[in-house]
């Protein structure tokens, strides 16, 4: 394997059909990638934004009911919105397509790529929920292994929600290949009182991870002690969490794709400044662990 050259930009997979706007007005999540990477590129933030294939419906359906993903794409059943409409259907083989395509990428580079993508982890075998209706971290997984580009693939969902779709697909399909963590296993949710021991335990958690080749990281916003839906970390607090996902992946030398998830705060307006907040310090924290500041720790991955 060749050396791996220091990276001067954070690869982000974008294509404006990602975005649905008219998704549902009780979450942002379907409408946010345009707006993330509009922010992190009027902040000046070091990205390389590139463009990549969507999914077909036999790629989607590696992880999932094949009668299920053709419903959903027909409009004949509904998303994890609850509703059938049609620009939230077109957007899902680009949301997806951008996590599989950064995560080709991360294990190309032996470093990091994001995919400006949400609402994953609720999606199950047969079903969606919670605005996710296809499972795009297990499609990943499941896509990558078919690739033989993998043997063993590591999620690390610190959404503030348990990641419920990706363990019933896991368990339906026996994935004792994935190795998936989250901070809760259930429907009880961590509380701000438990956040700075959990940051504590941070590194070891992610050092877990390090017979993987490739590790798919969920930065959930939601997660935000501010978020309507009850999160648990200050800014400062989402900021260090993000930094030693970043910093002990980087000393592993295994390659990270992360995406958006969660979040819902929205201003007086009806913005969501503080949820972009939120992911442009992800992004920060992730351009200045790249950029070369790490460059001591970087080993080519066996995996990679």
């Amino acid at each position: 394997m060749p050396p791996i050259q220091a990276l001067t930009s954070v690869p982000v997979l974008f294509r404006p059909e990602m975005v649905a706007l008219d998704a549902s007005p009780a979450s942002p999540s379907a409408g946010k990638p345009g707006e993330v990477v509009a922010d992190w590129q009027s902040r000046g933030l070091p990205i390389d934004v590139q463009g990549f294939e969507p999914l077909d419906a036999a790629t989607l359906a590696l992880a999932h009911d094949r009668a299920y993903v053709e419903g959903v794409l027909s409009l004949q059943r509904p998303n994890g919105f609850g509703n059938r409409r049609p620009q939230v259907a077109a957007s899902l083989p680009f949301t997806n397509g951008s996590m599989l395509a950064a995560a080709r990428l991360a294990l190309a580079n032996g470093r990091v790529a994001c995919s400006p993508s949400a609402g994953f982890h609720h999606a199950g075998y047969d079903e969606g929920g919670g605005y996710c209706t296809f499972n795009g971290l297990v499609v990943t997984a499941m896509a990558l292994q078919r690739e033989g580009r993998v043997r063993r693939v590591g999620i690390l969902d610190l959404d503030l929600h348990w990641g419920d779709g990706t363990h019933d697909i896991q368990q339906r399909l026996g994935l004792s290949w994935l190795q998936h963590h989250s901070p809760c296993n259930g429907p009880e949710q961590p509380r701000p009182a438990q956040a700075e021991g959990y940051l504590a335990r941070l590194p070891r958690i992610v050092s877990t991870f390090h017979d993987c080749d490739v590790l798919l990281y969920q930065a959930g916003a939601d997660a935000h002690i501010g978020d309507p839906y009850g999160g648990w970390m200050s800014s400062e607090q989402l900021e260090r969490r993000d930094r030693t996902v970043f910093e002990v992946a980087a000393h592993l030398g295994l390659p990270v794709v992360w995406n958006l998830a969660g979040g819902y705060q929205r201003t007086d307006e009806g913005g969501i400044e503080p949820v972009l907040d939120v992911h442009r310090r992800t992004m920060r924290a992730c351009a200045e662990v790249y950029a070369g500041l790490l460059s001591a720790f970087f080993r080519p991955h066996a995996g990679g």
